[in-house]
């Protein structure tokens, strides 16, 4: 496999995967990894040979349990106006999590609006996740295992260390097996966009109680579409390139895959998911997070939203709305009242000025990821 991982991601996996690798305990028993969890193994929704020691040991990657955030100008003296941030917003607070540090700790325990979450980013996956960490009434806090299922990081909380599928937060193996997270929309877009959007709102710091270069980028080179997935032993879905980006969504029961080869080109695709009418939306912004050795300058990968189409019982049709210059749009509009909206889905100018767009929860992945935990989905194609 052409896997091409900066030498730091190498030396970490160089050091614990002879250990991790010697660790099989055999196809009943899982890894035996997962013998360090006190929680009931034998309480599970999955064959336990489905779990891979994926390096690192328990906590080998520190999920951030203590962040500290910045002002938008305080954080803009290291971060470029055009690196990827997952902009999480929720009762009335605004916060971006640079992906360039999530990539280093894959897990932020924080609180947004009085809510307890869990602000999460698989790398081989590229998936962006924010998840309710409440359970039981009680906030929880949730490391990274050391485990890999279909190549997606396996979770664990400190409470119970049931152990949890990070794509699609259902808890996979322990005591609270079928239990499933709340996820809270979040959307991946470029610092700059933040800043526009949520002048007030802050940034979570580099000072995070672990030292890590987080100009360096440890899967330079991952995000190549003609790789093939690491760690991922199931069959391959051959609807799209293994690696192609997918916004993807799930309504109603409904899953459906929106290929970045066709979101980028149309940049809104208005369309219908289990009665509910959505607006996926993809405009200019963000670099990849995986692509270049220093995240800012990698290529241009563009930042995504899904939302509601509906206003006040009213359905609207989006349109990108061209850019003075010849340019990609970096708003749209609705074609009803001519309302022009931003990224975030809010509108900013027109009759509707002032309104916003409810958010649904969707990611930006591999589309192998997607097809492996989605095997049902939907492929959007161009009408």
């Amino acid at each position: 496999m052409n896997l091409r991982i900066s030498s730091l991601l190498f030396v970490l996996l160089a050091v614990t995967v002879p250990l991790a690798c010697a660790q099989n305990a055999g196809p009943d028993d899982g890894p035996r990894l997962l013998r360090s969890f006190d929680t009931n193994r034998s309480k599970r929704a999955i064959d336990l040979s489905e779990l891979r020691a994926g390096g690192p040991p328990k906590d080998g990657i520190p999920s951030i349990d203590a962040p500290s955030f910045q002002s938008v100008e305080a954080a803009s003296s290291w971060i470029e106006p055009q690196e990827p941030v997952i902009a999480l917003t929720h009762s009335g607070e605004a916060k971006a999590y640079p992906l360039k540090i999530l990539t280093h700790h894959e897990i932020v325990n924080d609180r947004i609006g009085g809510t307890p979450v869990a602000v999460t980013f698989c790398p081989l996956c590229y998936s962006a996740l924010v998840f309710d960490r409440t359970l039981d009434g009680r906030p929880v806090e949730f490391g990274v295992s050391g485990l890999l299922r279909k190549s997606d990081m396996v979770m664990y909380d400190r409470r119970t260390e049931t152990l949890w599928q990070q794509f699609t937060g259902r808890a996979i193996v322990g005591d609270l097996t079928g239990q499933t997270l709340t996820q809270i929309p979040a959307q991946i877009i470029a610092f700059r966009q933040f800043a526009e959007a949520f002048p007030d709102g802050t940034v979570l710091s580099t000072d995070t109680g672990h030292r890590r270069t987080y100009d360096r980028n440890p899967y330079t080179g991952y995000d190549d579409i003609d790789d093939r997935p690491f760690a991922f032993t199931g069959e391959i879905d051959d609807r799209l390139p293994p690696k192609e980006k997918v916004v993807t969504v799930s309504l109603d029961s409904t899953h459906v895959a929106y290929p970045h080869s066709i979101t980028r080109k149309n940049q809104v695709v208005n369309d219908a998911i289990g009665g509910t009418p959505v607006a996926v939306v993809h405009l200019p912004g963000a670099v990849s997070a995986l692509d270049a050795r220093r995240v800012a300058a990698s290529r241009e990968i563009g930042s995504t939203g899904v939302f509601d189409r509906r206003v006040d019982g009213r359905t609207l049709t989006f349109r990108p709305k061209p850019a003075p210059t010849g340019e990609k749009a970096e708003r749209f509009v609705d074609e009803e009242t001519g309302s022009t909206w931003t990224l975030t889905g809010r509108a900013v100018a027109g009759p509707l000025a002032g309104t916003q767009l409810e958010r649904i929860g969707h990611t930006d992945s591999f589309a192998f990821a997607w097809f492996a935990f989605r095997p049902e989905t939907r492929v959007y194609r161009s009408r």
